[in-house]
């Protein structure tokens, strides 16, 4: 199979799709890779890199999606990518279609096989996920720390206190992986974090693993109202595979809130927990509503990209090569994670969440696959 690796165009993303190590294995196995001109150097990887590993260097996008079978990115299409997607090829990203229907719509249309790393599940795991759930649960409380300060804006308190003055109060939304980072990470600050979760196992295991200023709440709405006027940072930390994530915090609960408050809300990939979250950018990270200032970068690990980038393609590399090697029919039907990571193909929706999010109809996909030439050829 012809893969091809497009360079990163979505605002300050400094991510790439693979490492050399992954092209080595790809080629190896008898796959040809085609890599965009500087599509790596943000993450420390040269041209020189992907050639000795026996990828080829094209110079633009076009050239990429024109003549490759399966398309590797970390983000999205965007706009200005939408025009060069063909029918019949498989597109393997982050999509988060759920709050997306323009997209949706793109994907459909074009009749791609769009595979989501985001609900690759085995299990209970997301294998493709939580290594950026890691890294962003770890950024979060480092950037709202930041913008605790004088200089952006903030009320000026320091996360960890100082001696005689209490720490700042983190209150942290889901009990996952970006959770239990979030917490290590604000609890090694100093800080006094409450865990607010609806899994019962998840947060016995965080309260076990975690140090003493770290405690845990059940999730509701009278809780939060009530904890919401104590916290100094909010960190929303939901996520329901493939849904768009539920407005936890409304419009309303921002007046319980201190000034100053900064909320991290590292589910606005899925929409957003806060229901006045919008996606913002690393260039123009912060807005400021009622007194409160959200951080909501769709992209927050593409700031980290030399660890982000090895952690990324470490997890899938083990999958690109099965579906190259398998085909994505073949892959999908004897790989169950695959299956589920299939959300849209030849123009039908295929993941349920998504088609209910934005109201379209939803397909099985293995009957699309078992009657394809009822569905048109692109599944075939």
């Amino acid at each position: 199979m012809k893969i091809g690796i497009p360079k990163e165009i979505k605002i300050k993303e400094c991510r790439v799709a693979i490492i050399p190590s992954g092209v080595r294995i790809l080629v190896e196995a008898g796959h040809e890779v085609y890599v965009e001109k500087d599509a790596g150097i943000k993450s420390g990887f040269f041209n020189e890199d992907y050639m000795a590993a026996g990828g080829v260097i094209l110079e633009g996008p076009k050239e990429i999606f024109d003549i490759c079978g399966m398309i590797l990115k970390v983000k999205e299409p965007q706009p200005q990518e939408y025009d060069l997607l063909k029918p019949g090829q498989i597109l393997f990203t982050y999509l988060h279609l759920a709050p997306v229907i323009e997209l949706t719509q793109v994907l459909k249309e074009k009749k791609v096989i769009a595979i989501a790393y985001e609900t690759v599940q085995e299990g209970n795991k997301l294998p493709l996920l939580e290594p950026m759930s890691q890294i962003a649960g770890r950024v979060a409380p480092m950037v709202a720390s930041h913008f605790l300060s004088a200089h952006t804006n903030g009320m000026g308190v320091l996360i960890g206190g100082a001696t005689g003055v209490s720490p700042s109060k983190v209150l942290i939304i889901g009990s996952g992986i970006v959770a239990k980072n979030a917490a290590q990470i604000a609890s090694g600050m100093g800080a006094d974090v409450i865990i607010m979760g609806r899994n019962q196992h998840s947060m016995t295991t965080l309260e076990d693993s975690l140090p003493n200023n770290v405690s845990t709440i059940y999730s509701n709405s009278h809780n939060i109202e009530r904890i919401l006027p104590t916290v100094d940072i909010v960190i929303g930390a939901v996520y329901i595979t493939g849904e768009r994530a539920p407005h936890l915090i409304t419009r309303e609960m921002l007046s319980l809130c201190k000034k100053g408050t900064v909320m991290v809300d590292v589910a606005i990939d899925q929409g957003g927990c806060i229901e006045t979250s919008r996606p913002t950018t690393h260039d123009d990270p912060v807005f400021e509503i009622d007194g409160v200032i959200h951080y909501c970068v769709a992209n927050m690990p593409g700031d980290y990209p030399v660890t982000a980038t090895y952690a990324l393609s470490n997890a899938t590399i083990p999958y690109v090569k099965k579906i190259a090697d398998m085909g994505w029919k073949r892959a999908s039907l004897t790989d169950d994670a695959i299956y589920r990571g299939v959300n849209v193909a030849g123009g039908y929706v295929t993941e349920e969440a998504v088609a209910k999010a934005h109201q379209m109809e939803y397909y099985v996909l293995k009957e699309i696959i078992d009657n394809c030439s009822e569905f048109g050829g692109y599944v075939c």
